[in-house]
Protein backbone atom coordinates (compact mmCIF):
# COMPACT_ATOMS: atom_id res chain seq x y z
CA UNK A 1 0.00 0.00 0.00
CA UNK A 2 0.79 3.61 -0.33
CA UNK A 3 2.34 5.56 2.23
CA UNK A 4 0.33 8.39 3.17
CA UNK A 5 2.17 11.47 3.13
CA UNK A 6 -0.05 14.64 5.15
CA UNK A 7 0.56 18.43 4.16
CA UNK A 8 -0.73 21.10 6.67
CA UNK A 9 -1.81 23.36 4.38
CA UNK A 10 -4.63 25.49 6.18
CA UNK A 11 -2.96 28.40 6.02
CA UNK A 12 -3.59 28.42 2.11
CA UNK A 13 -6.51 30.90 1.23
CA UNK A 14 -7.56 31.71 -2.33
CA UNK A 15 -6.06 34.25 -4.61
CA UNK A 16 -3.38 34.83 -1.88
CA UNK A 17 0.08 35.35 -1.98
CA UNK A 18 3.42 34.92 0.07
CA UNK A 19 3.59 31.55 2.26
CA UNK A 20 -0.27 30.67 0.33
CA UNK A 21 1.73 30.84 -3.41
CA UNK A 22 4.58 28.36 -1.59
CA UNK A 23 1.82 25.90 -0.48
CA UNK A 24 -0.21 26.19 -3.90
CA UNK A 25 2.68 25.87 -6.10
CA UNK A 26 4.46 22.58 -3.70
CA UNK A 27 0.94 21.02 -3.94
CA UNK A 28 0.70 21.41 -7.67
CA UNK A 29 4.55 20.24 -8.21
CA UNK A 30 4.62 17.60 -5.63
CA UNK A 31 3.07 14.69 -7.50
CA UNK A 32 5.33 15.02 -9.94
CA UNK A 33 8.34 14.82 -7.62
CA UNK A 34 8.31 10.28 -7.65
CA UNK A 35 7.23 7.99 -10.68
CA UNK A 36 4.05 6.97 -11.19
CA UNK A 37 4.61 3.52 -9.66
CA UNK A 38 6.57 5.21 -6.44
CA UNK A 39 4.49 7.99 -5.54
CA UNK A 40 2.45 7.99 -2.33
CA UNK A 41 -0.61 9.15 -1.12
CA UNK A 42 -0.44 12.96 -1.22
CA UNK A 43 -2.97 14.45 1.18
CA UNK A 44 -3.66 18.27 2.05
CA UNK A 45 -5.41 19.60 4.87
CA UNK A 46 -7.30 22.80 4.12
CA UNK A 47 -9.61 24.88 4.82
CA UNK A 48 -13.12 24.64 3.36
CA UNK A 49 -12.61 27.89 1.56
CA UNK A 50 -9.33 26.83 -0.50
CA UNK A 51 -10.88 23.21 -0.73
CA UNK A 52 -10.81 23.96 -4.69
CA UNK A 53 -6.99 24.93 -4.86
CA UNK A 54 -6.11 21.26 -4.07
CA UNK A 55 -4.80 20.09 -7.79
CA UNK A 56 -5.25 16.73 -9.81
CA UNK A 57 -3.16 14.01 -7.97
CA UNK A 58 -3.60 15.65 -4.03
CA UNK A 59 -6.32 14.22 -1.75
CA UNK A 60 -8.27 17.33 -0.11
CA UNK A 61 -8.71 16.75 3.28
CA UNK A 62 -11.41 19.60 4.73
CA UNK A 63 -11.66 21.25 7.20
CA UNK A 64 -14.16 24.56 8.79
CA UNK A 65 -12.65 27.96 7.79
CA UNK A 66 -10.73 29.05 10.74
CA UNK A 67 -7.93 31.62 11.70
CA UNK A 68 -5.59 32.77 14.43
CA UNK A 69 -5.84 30.44 17.17
CA UNK A 70 -8.48 28.40 16.08
CA UNK A 71 -6.12 27.16 12.90
CA UNK A 72 -3.14 26.61 15.52
CA UNK A 73 -5.32 24.50 17.42
CA UNK A 74 -6.17 22.56 14.30
CA UNK A 75 -3.44 21.96 13.73
CA UNK A 76 -2.08 20.82 16.94
CA UNK A 77 -4.79 18.31 16.68
CA UNK A 78 -3.36 16.65 14.16
CA UNK A 79 -4.80 14.97 10.87
CA UNK A 80 -5.39 11.30 10.75
CA UNK A 81 -3.06 8.21 9.92
CA UNK A 82 0.20 9.80 8.11
CA UNK A 83 3.66 8.70 7.22
CA UNK A 84 4.94 11.83 6.85
CA UNK A 85 3.46 15.20 8.07
CA UNK A 86 5.15 18.16 6.55
CA UNK A 87 3.88 21.87 7.89
CA UNK A 88 4.16 23.65 5.10
CA UNK A 89 3.94 27.09 7.62
CA UNK A 90 5.76 25.23 10.47
CA UNK A 91 2.83 24.06 12.33
CA UNK A 92 2.97 20.66 12.80
CA UNK A 93 0.38 17.99 15.44
CA UNK A 94 1.49 18.31 19.40
CA UNK A 95 1.53 14.31 19.30
CA UNK A 96 4.18 12.80 16.87
CA UNK A 97 2.90 9.48 14.89
CA UNK A 98 4.85 9.66 12.35
CA UNK A 99 7.83 11.37 11.01
CA UNK A 100 7.55 15.58 10.49
CA UNK A 101 9.09 18.18 8.38
CA UNK A 102 8.27 21.71 9.08
CA UNK A 103 9.43 24.54 6.19
CA UNK A 104 9.99 27.91 8.20
CA UNK A 105 9.65 31.15 5.88
CA UNK A 106 10.62 33.61 8.24
CA UNK A 107 11.68 34.78 11.56
CA UNK A 108 10.42 38.01 11.90
CA UNK A 109 7.96 37.58 15.19
CA UNK A 110 11.83 36.88 16.86
CA UNK A 111 13.85 39.58 14.36
CA UNK A 112 11.74 42.17 13.71
CA UNK A 113 8.91 41.99 16.40
CA UNK A 114 8.03 45.65 16.44
CA UNK A 115 6.28 44.77 12.86
CA UNK A 116 3.77 42.80 14.38
CA UNK A 117 1.05 43.09 16.59
CA UNK A 118 2.44 42.27 20.18
CA UNK A 119 -0.14 39.30 21.13
CA UNK A 120 0.49 38.24 17.55
CA UNK A 121 4.51 38.05 17.86
CA UNK A 122 4.12 36.02 21.00
CA UNK A 123 1.63 33.82 19.74
CA UNK A 124 3.96 33.15 16.60
CA UNK A 125 7.31 32.76 18.26
CA UNK A 126 5.75 29.96 20.68
CA UNK A 127 3.92 28.09 18.50
CA UNK A 128 6.59 28.09 15.62
CA UNK A 129 9.60 27.34 17.74
CA UNK A 130 7.17 24.38 19.72
CA UNK A 131 6.81 23.35 15.83
CA UNK A 132 10.13 23.58 14.79
CA UNK A 133 11.75 21.77 17.76
CA UNK A 134 9.46 18.74 17.05
CA UNK A 135 10.51 18.52 13.25
CA UNK A 136 12.74 15.80 12.28
CA UNK A 137 13.92 18.00 9.43
CA UNK A 138 13.54 21.49 9.09
CA UNK A 139 13.33 23.30 5.61
CA UNK A 140 13.92 27.08 5.13
CA UNK A 141 13.27 29.17 2.13
CA UNK A 142 16.42 30.85 2.01
CA UNK A 143 19.97 29.83 3.43
CA UNK A 144 19.07 33.91 5.43
CA UNK A 145 16.03 32.29 7.03
CA UNK A 146 18.25 28.54 7.96
CA UNK A 147 21.01 31.00 9.24
CA UNK A 148 18.21 32.67 11.42
CA UNK A 149 16.85 29.41 12.87
CA UNK A 150 20.15 28.63 13.73
CA UNK A 151 20.92 31.94 15.66
CA UNK A 152 17.56 31.88 17.18
CA UNK A 153 16.93 28.24 17.74
CA UNK A 154 19.57 26.11 17.57
CA UNK A 155 18.79 24.15 14.67
CA UNK A 156 19.89 23.14 11.53
CA UNK A 157 17.90 23.52 8.30
CA UNK A 158 17.54 22.37 4.75
CA UNK A 159 17.53 25.51 2.43
CA UNK A 160 15.06 25.29 -0.16
CA UNK A 161 14.66 28.06 -2.75
CA UNK A 162 11.08 29.22 -3.34
CA UNK A 163 10.21 29.77 -7.08
CA UNK A 164 8.38 32.49 -9.51
CA UNK A 165 4.54 30.44 -10.35
CA UNK A 166 4.75 29.40 -14.22
CA UNK A 167 2.53 31.63 -15.17
CA UNK A 168 4.68 34.63 -14.26
CA UNK A 169 6.74 34.97 -17.24
CA UNK A 170 7.13 38.14 -19.61
CA UNK A 171 3.53 39.57 -20.68
CA UNK A 172 2.75 40.13 -24.36
CA UNK A 173 2.68 43.46 -25.41
CA UNK A 174 -0.63 43.49 -26.21
CA UNK A 175 -1.18 42.13 -22.39
CA UNK A 176 1.11 45.12 -21.15
CA UNK A 177 -1.38 47.58 -23.18
CA UNK A 178 -4.48 46.21 -22.37
CA UNK A 179 -3.21 46.40 -18.26
CA UNK A 180 -2.23 49.70 -18.69
CA UNK A 181 -5.43 51.26 -20.21
CA UNK A 182 -7.86 49.32 -18.01
CA UNK A 183 -5.27 50.53 -14.97
CA UNK A 184 -4.46 54.10 -16.23
CA UNK A 185 -0.70 53.33 -15.68
CA UNK A 186 1.69 55.59 -16.94
CA UNK A 187 4.70 53.80 -19.48
CA UNK A 188 6.88 54.90 -16.39
CA UNK A 189 4.89 54.61 -13.43
CA UNK A 190 6.87 52.98 -10.12
CA UNK A 191 5.10 49.90 -8.79
CA UNK A 192 5.20 48.16 -5.26
CA UNK A 193 2.89 44.59 -5.29
CA UNK A 194 2.36 42.96 -1.84
CA UNK A 195 -0.01 43.23 1.47
CA UNK A 196 1.37 46.56 3.11
CA UNK A 197 2.31 46.36 6.70
CA UNK A 198 5.37 48.73 8.98
CA UNK A 199 7.88 46.05 8.03
CA UNK A 200 7.18 46.78 3.92
CA UNK A 201 8.15 50.24 4.75
CA UNK A 202 5.70 51.99 2.14
CA UNK A 203 6.72 55.65 4.16
CA UNK A 204 9.81 55.54 1.90
CA UNK A 205 8.63 54.77 -1.70
CA UNK A 206 6.04 56.97 -1.18
CA UNK A 207 7.99 59.69 -0.13
CA UNK A 208 10.93 58.99 -2.30
CA UNK A 209 8.58 58.94 -5.63
CA UNK A 210 6.79 62.53 -4.67
CA UNK A 211 10.47 63.84 -4.11
CA UNK A 212 10.92 63.33 -8.34
CA UNK A 213 7.54 63.53 -9.45
CA UNK A 214 7.41 59.51 -10.41
CA UNK A 215 3.76 58.07 -10.13
CA UNK A 216 3.23 55.60 -7.75
CA UNK A 217 0.98 52.35 -7.74
CA UNK A 218 0.43 49.71 -5.15
CA UNK A 219 -0.90 46.88 -4.62
CA UNK A 220 -2.26 44.83 -1.92
CA UNK A 221 -4.40 44.35 1.17
CA UNK A 222 -3.46 46.97 3.69
CA UNK A 223 -2.88 44.98 7.16
CA UNK A 224 -2.25 46.04 10.60
CA UNK A 225 0.13 49.21 10.97
CA UNK A 226 -0.16 50.03 7.57
CA UNK A 227 -0.98 53.91 8.12
CA UNK A 228 1.01 56.06 5.93
CA UNK A 229 1.05 59.28 4.09
CA UNK A 230 -0.22 57.92 0.48
CA UNK A 231 -0.84 61.23 -1.34
CA UNK A 232 0.28 61.08 -4.43
CA UNK A 233 0.04 57.43 -4.75
CA UNK A 234 -2.58 55.04 -6.52
CA UNK A 235 -3.81 52.10 -4.21
CA UNK A 236 -4.87 49.16 -6.35
CA UNK A 237 -5.67 47.36 -3.62
CA UNK A 238 -5.49 43.61 -4.17
CA UNK A 239 -5.61 42.81 -8.19
CA UNK A 240 -6.66 39.99 -10.31
CA UNK A 241 -3.76 37.03 -10.65
CA UNK A 242 -4.52 37.12 -14.14
CA UNK A 243 -3.41 40.67 -14.13
CA UNK A 244 0.23 40.42 -12.19
CA UNK A 245 2.22 39.42 -14.65
CA UNK A 246 1.31 42.48 -16.98
CA UNK A 247 1.18 45.11 -14.34
CA UNK A 248 5.17 43.87 -13.88
CA UNK A 249 5.63 43.80 -17.17
CA UNK A 250 3.84 47.99 -17.71
CA UNK A 251 5.96 49.46 -14.92
CA UNK A 252 8.70 51.18 -15.60
CA UNK A 253 10.68 50.38 -12.18
CA UNK A 254 8.99 47.70 -9.85
CA UNK A 255 10.21 49.19 -6.48
CA UNK A 256 10.72 46.53 -2.76
CA UNK A 257 11.02 48.85 0.14
CA UNK A 258 10.87 46.04 3.00
CA UNK A 259 13.35 45.51 6.02
CA UNK A 260 12.74 42.35 6.62
CA UNK A 261 12.51 39.13 4.53
CA UNK A 262 12.72 35.72 4.57
CA UNK A 263 12.49 35.11 1.10
CA UNK A 264 11.32 38.22 -0.48
CA UNK A 265 9.21 36.48 -3.66
CA UNK A 266 7.43 39.81 -5.42
CA UNK A 267 11.20 40.99 -6.39
CA UNK A 268 11.92 37.20 -7.60
CA UNK A 269 8.34 37.21 -9.53
CA UNK A 270 9.34 40.60 -11.07
CA UNK A 271 12.26 39.76 -12.38
CA UNK A 272 10.59 36.75 -13.84
CA UNK A 273 8.16 38.96 -15.67
CA UNK A 274 10.96 41.22 -16.82
CA UNK A 275 10.60 43.98 -14.84
CA UNK A 276 13.57 46.32 -13.75
CA UNK A 277 13.47 45.89 -9.67
CA UNK A 278 14.81 48.05 -7.08
CA UNK A 279 15.07 46.69 -3.47
CA UNK A 280 16.25 47.16 0.06
CA UNK A 281 19.48 44.85 0.62
CA UNK A 282 17.88 42.20 2.45
CA UNK A 283 20.38 38.93 2.57
CA UNK A 284 17.59 36.83 1.09
CA UNK A 285 16.90 38.87 -2.24
CA UNK A 286 20.49 39.30 -2.70
CA UNK A 287 21.28 35.47 -2.08
CA UNK A 288 19.02 34.86 -5.28
CA UNK A 289 19.25 38.18 -7.46
CA UNK A 290 22.95 39.22 -6.82
CA UNK A 291 23.60 42.80 -5.50
CA UNK A 292 23.94 44.77 -7.82
CA UNK A 293 23.35 42.12 -10.36
CA UNK A 294 19.72 41.21 -10.79
CA UNK A 295 18.76 44.50 -8.68
CA UNK A 296 19.64 47.76 -8.09
CA UNK A 297 19.82 48.34 -4.45
CA UNK A 298 19.44 51.39 -1.59
CA UNK A 299 19.48 51.45 2.22
CA UNK A 300 16.43 50.72 4.10
CA UNK A 301 14.63 54.04 4.80
CA UNK A 302 17.21 56.19 2.95
CA UNK A 303 14.40 58.30 0.79
CA UNK A 304 17.14 60.27 -0.95
CA UNK A 305 19.37 57.21 -2.15
CA UNK A 306 16.07 55.34 -3.47
CA UNK A 307 15.04 58.73 -5.06
CA UNK A 308 18.72 58.82 -6.81
CA UNK A 309 18.48 55.32 -7.92
CA UNK A 310 14.38 55.67 -9.71
CA UNK A 311 15.36 58.98 -11.56
CA UNK A 312 18.52 57.43 -12.90
CA UNK A 313 16.42 54.15 -13.77
CA UNK A 314 13.24 56.28 -15.18
CA UNK A 315 15.72 58.28 -17.47
CA UNK A 316 17.58 55.70 -18.48
CA UNK A 317 15.65 52.64 -20.90
CA UNK A 318 18.79 50.94 -21.74
CA UNK A 319 19.60 50.70 -18.20
CA UNK A 320 16.07 49.53 -17.08
CA UNK A 321 16.43 46.79 -19.66
CA UNK A 322 19.84 45.49 -18.65
CA UNK A 323 18.61 45.27 -14.79
CA UNK A 324 15.59 43.20 -16.31
CA UNK A 325 17.53 41.12 -18.25
CA UNK A 326 20.04 40.21 -15.90
CA UNK A 327 17.09 39.38 -13.40
CA UNK A 328 15.42 37.25 -15.42
CA UNK A 329 18.66 34.84 -16.29
CA UNK A 330 19.21 35.00 -12.55
CA UNK A 331 15.59 33.61 -11.13
CA UNK A 332 15.88 31.61 -14.31
CA UNK A 333 17.31 28.80 -12.52
CA UNK A 334 14.34 28.67 -9.90
CA UNK A 335 11.26 26.52 -10.18
CA UNK A 336 8.60 24.77 -8.81
CA UNK A 337 9.56 21.64 -10.15
CA UNK A 338 13.18 21.73 -8.62
CA UNK A 339 11.36 23.03 -5.29
CA UNK A 340 9.34 19.87 -4.87
CA UNK A 341 12.40 17.79 -5.71
CA UNK A 342 14.67 19.05 -3.18
CA UNK A 343 11.67 18.63 -0.59
CA UNK A 344 10.93 15.39 -2.02
CA UNK A 345 14.68 14.31 -1.16
CA UNK A 346 14.26 16.01 2.55
CA UNK A 347 11.62 13.54 3.04
CA UNK A 348 13.87 10.67 2.36
CA UNK A 349 16.35 11.39 4.60
CA UNK A 350 13.78 11.33 7.84
CA UNK A 351 12.63 7.56 6.02
CA UNK A 352 10.01 8.18 3.72
CA UNK A 353 10.12 7.09 0.56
Amino acid sequence: MAQRLVLNALPLLPGAGGVATYIRELLSSLPGAWTPDRRPTIVAAVQRSAAGEVPEGVEALVFPDAAGWRRALRSARGFGPADLVHGLDADLPLRRGAPAVATVHDLGVWDVPWAFPVAKARAERAVVAASLRRADAVVAVSAFTAERVRARLGLDAVVVHEAPAPDLAPPSEVQVEEVRRRYRLSERCVLHVGNVEPRKDIATIVAACRRIGADLVVTGERLWGSRVDSSGARWLGTVPRGDLAALYGAAGVVVYASVYEGFGLPPVEAMACGAAVVSTPVPSVLEVAGRGRGVETFPAGDVGALARVLRGLLADPDRRAALAAEGMRRVGVLSWDRCAAETSVVYRSVGFG
